[in-house]
């Protein structure tokens, strides 16, 4: 793929970004905040060439891989999910349909498995960006975040996965329940560790504790600090207390933000886990330029074609 000009893609649910490559260098970059829920599948190519249309060379066939939501039900072309296990970066594109002679669309697939069910669009391509860098890692890599993912690897196939839906709670429970009127932007760190540990030795508990929460505000004020730092020690304490299967006993590496991954890091580091925090940034990039050199975006698939399982 040296010197072969192409897009690489990542279409998120609420954002788009793109990168102009030569080989594996970038020459140019955009991002947009696109949502998904603003667009149609006939929407799909317009947005894309609003953010690209300067990238592309006059009178050539650029290839675009992409990965993401592009390729959900209401993406621009559904990509059937490839079953576990899987090489992520051995998927192969998906033509999407275009209008403009000089787009070659690929869209990668998702993964899915059936039990228990359970699928990703987006994150395995960050999963194939980290093992470029760890191609050998035998164990669980966790992708904290709004539904963290986490991900049991094994000889550079995804062996099983599960996803969670922390981040998504906290975030509803911060804006639309009886807690946000005693929530406060302050950190207790201290009250963090102490929710983990309480939530991980009694799970079972949560929903009751949660609502001491608010119960403790009304008598005990104030309680500056107290709420942000218990919430979400709690979720992530219970979080995991039921991925424990997923981890125990094996290697883990925290892959995501920074502020987000010390905290699962540390979680998990009380309780017993071996585990490192690695640099998330330009990791779905990375991905998406190891899976254009093995399967390439100039060959792609037919659109009614079922992906591989790899």
């Amino acid at each position: 793929m040296a010197g072969e000009h192409w897009l690489a893609a990542d279409w998120g649910p609420a954002s788009l970004r793109v990168w102009a490559m030569t080989g594996h260098e970038v020459q140019a970059e955009g991002a947009s905040d696109l949502s998904m829920e603003h667009l149609g599948p006939a929407d799909f190519e317009p947005a894309l060439l609003a953010l690209a249309d300067s990238m592309l060379p006059p009178g050539e066939v650029t290839p675009v891989l992409v990965c993401g939501v592009a390729g959900a039900r209401r993406g621009w072309i559904e990509v059937p999910y490839a079953r576990l296990p899987c090489r992520p970066s051995a998927r192969r594109p998906v033509r999407a349909p275009s209008t403009d002679p000089r787009l070659s669309v690929g869209i990668l697939p998702g993964l899915c498995q059936t039990e228990p069910p359970d699928v990703m669009r987006g994150e395995e391509t960050r999963v194939a960006g980290f093992l470029t860098i760890r191609p050998d890692f035998d164990g669980t890599l966790c992708l904290p975040g709004t539904h963290p993912k986490w991900v049991r690897l094994c000889d550079g196939r995804v062996l099983a996965f599960r996803t969670a839906i922390t981040g998504e709670l906290y975030r509803l429970l911060v804006r639309g329940s009886i807690l946000r009127r005693a929530f406060d932007d302050i950190w207790n760190d201290r009250l963090f560790h102490a929710a983990v540990d309480e939530a991980f030795c009694h799970p079972e508990r949560i929903a009751g504790t949660l609502f001491s929460l608010r119960a403790g505000a009304l008598l005990d004020p104030p309680t500056t600090g107290q709420i942000r730092g218990r919430l979400s020690g709690l979720l992530i304490g219970s979080e995991l207390a039921a991925m424990r299967d997923m981890w125990q006993g094996r290697p883990v590496a925290v892959m995501g933000c920074e502020r987000l991954s010390h905290l699962y890091a540390t979680a998990l580091d009380e309780q017993g886990a071996e585990v490192e925090t690695i640099a998330h940034d330009r990791m779905t990039l990375a991905g998406l330029i190891a899976t254009f050199e093995q399967t390439g975006a100039v060959v792609l698939t037919a659109p009614d074609a079922q992906p591989s399982t790899l």
